[in-house]
């Protein structure tokens, strides 16, 4: 059960971007959404409470502050936690040029969690309610409403700007940082890039260095420990399996590199935000 307010329009893929639906969404405890499949590109972002999301073979645990993605023609189930059900915001899109819109934000199937702090948490509620009270399909109403949904993305896309270089991007570079988010999961190497843009691996990371302001071999060790990251906070995976999820050969390896960078190993990081989360929740450790 759940208490909801939304908007659903069938999608028209032929179209270069198509809004599909939008809503609200305040949840029972248990609440279950799935398994389904959809045809469209799918955001939910969560106001408060927790709750799982399966897909593609991962358990995500999941509470306020912290959003998922959906691809079409992915199974995907989710629901609320028992004790705290969750509240969410969701956008969903389809239409010629969506996959290249979500190539730009950094998202994936592979790579579906995002957070946001509260006050970017609070905008991308004031978008999606500014929706439902224009849902007339008036031309007004309609341009209105993709101007809301791409300012409800520019504030996913500024809370994944670890992932986004900070500059102007020429040609190659974009298709390499293109080719690095999509196979992150794997153990891409620069030669890899280079390869990709039919570069020598010399030029590659000079031209990628003045426009990103760090080399390709740095932008990829700080795509995979920023999903690694979002992995230990959100899934229940082993450290050795985020390490292989996020291109590293060895979980050794992966240890090195996130305790390098965090000052903290991955286990000592995934311990230190649970319990951090059970004292917002009132949970005594």
């Amino acid at each position: 059960m759940e208490n909801v307010r939304s908007v659903y329009m069938p999608p028209f893929n032929e179209e270069e971007f198509c809004l599909v639906t939008f809503g609200h969404s305040i949840t029972y405890p248990g609440h279950t959404y799935g398994p389904s499949v959809r045809s469209y590109y799918l955001i939910h972002y969560i106001l408060s409470g927790k709750g799982i999301f399966k897909a593609n073979q991962h358990t995500y645990n999941l509470r306020e502050g912290q959003g998922f993605f959906i691809e079409p023609d992915n199974q995907t189930v989710y629901y609320s936690d028992i004790d705290d059900p969750w509240t969410y915001i969701w956008v969903g899109f389809s239409g010629r040029q969506s996959k290249r819109l979500v190539g730009s934000i950094g998202l994936s199937q592979d790579n579906p969690i995002f957070s946001c702090s509260i006050e970017s948490g609070k905008k991308l509620e004031e978008y999606v309610d500014e929706m439902l009270a224009n849902n007339d399909f008036a031309l007004g109403d309609i341009y209105y409403r993709w101007g809301l949904f791409f300012k409800f993305i520019s504030v996913i896309v500024d809370a994944q700007k670890d992932l986004m270089p900070k500059v102007d991007v020429n040609t190659y570079v974009a298709h390499m940082i293109r080719y690095i988010h999509n196979h992150i999961e794997e153990p891409v190497t620069v030669q890899d890039v280079a390869d990709y843009v039919n570069l020598t691996r010399c030029y590659a990371t000079t031209i990628f260095t003045k426009y990103t302001g760090m080399s390709p071999k740095d932008y990829i060790q700080n795509c995979r420990l920023t999903k690694a990251r979002h992995m230990l906070e959100s899934s229940s995976l082993t450290i050795a399996g985020i390490a292989y999820s996020c291109g590293f050969n060895k979980s050794e390896s992966f240890i090195k590199a996130f305790s390098k960078r965090y000052k903290v190993s991955p286990s000592e990081y995934r311990k230190d935000f649970l319990r951090k989360g059970r004292q917002v929740s009132g949970v005594r450790v």
